[in-house]
């Protein structure tokens, strides 16, 4: 009759979770069969000792998968702190931030937000809705495409030689101001503070961006211009500087540039004008131009 002890070392494998057959690979111990069906003594002893492996193997097996699962996380960290130091600057968040760059961002945004509110004529139904047509008129008069077309219709009913030679001149200062302005709009490619769409004869004079203005820098340009080599009364004197800064804010009014567009485009007409001065054509050079554009040969022959 079997002993007590081997009865209890049998039930104790029997409720074990291990010795069951699907549990039996954590063990790392192949399965067996009839080992426990013997009711030997040598059988609780194996028994015994397979106890005894299992328990001595689970904490390893425990302390193995805790170790797995702490590297994870350093391992993940680790790969992480790598991509960041990976990324591009522009990417990263600048925490100190120099003062030239709070002072532009600064000054952008209040350029920004007041040429906002100055946009009173940007629509119909704006504030100042109703007088839209007549700053559009107003902004027409500061128009490449007008002073143009105007130079060239003077200059050929002109039958004097100091009347032919200021038109030609102001003809190639309009032309060297609208390519010049065009070329600087197309590099910054600045947008309008309402993102309204350029209308045809902005189009044609090649006037779609915001910066610089090219109506202040033609206002500007024309105004000064004039005033150096035109003998005017003191109140046209007054009135023709008083046009180039209206013409310069009914742009601002339409919602078309920004202030600083404005500002920028009054200070490139004055650098225009300085360089027409600078180069100026003398009557002859003028004649010839106006010979050459008319196809008359007269004067080489």
């Amino acid at each position: 009759m079997p002993s007590s002890y081997n009865v209890r070392s049998r039930a104790r494998e029997r409720n074990s979770v291990l010795s069951r057959p699907e549990f039996m690979s954590l063990n790392h111990q192949p399965l067996r069969g009839g080992s426990s069906s013997t009711g030997s003594s040598g059988g609780g002893g194996g028994g015994g000792s397979s106890e005894s492996r299992s328990s001595s193997r689970r904490p390893a097996q425990i302390k193995h998968q805790t170790s797995q699962q702490s590297e994870e996380p350093t391992d993940s960290g680790s790969k992480d702190r790598r991509e960041s130091s990976k990324m591009p600057e522009e990417d990263c968040m600048q925490l100190n931030p120099s003062f030239k760059g709070i002072a532009m961002n600064s000054l952008l945004a209040i350029d920004i937000c007041l040429s906002k509110r100055m946009g009173v004529c940007a629509s119909t139904s704006s504030s100042w809705g109703g007088c839209r047509s007549m700053v559009a008129l107003l902004a027409l008069t500061g128009h490449g495409i007008t002073w143009i077309i105007g130079t060239i219709v003077c200059l050929t009913r002109s039958n004097t030689l100091a009347g032919q030679e200021v038109l030609v001149n102001l003809l190639l200062a309009l032309i060297l101001d609208v390519m010049t302005v065009a070329g600087v709009q197309r590099l910054v490619k600045r947008r309008g503070p309402w993102e309204m769409t350029p209308g045809f004869l902005d189009c044609v004079a090649m006037d779609t961006y915001s910066f610089p203005a090219a109506h202040a820098s033609r206002a500007a340009m024309v105004s000064k211009f004039l005033l150096s080599h035109l003998v005017l009364a003191v109140p046209l004197r007054i009135l023709l500087v008083l046009w180039a800064f209206l013409v310069g804010m009914s742009r601002v009014l339409l919602g078309k540039h920004h202030l600083t567009d404005m500002v920028c485009g009054f200070a490139l007409g004055m650098l225009h004008f300085s360089l027409m001065e600078s180069v100026w054509l003398s009557s002859s050079t003028c004649q010839t131009l106006i010979s050459i554009s008319t196809l008359s040969w007269s004067p080489f022959f």
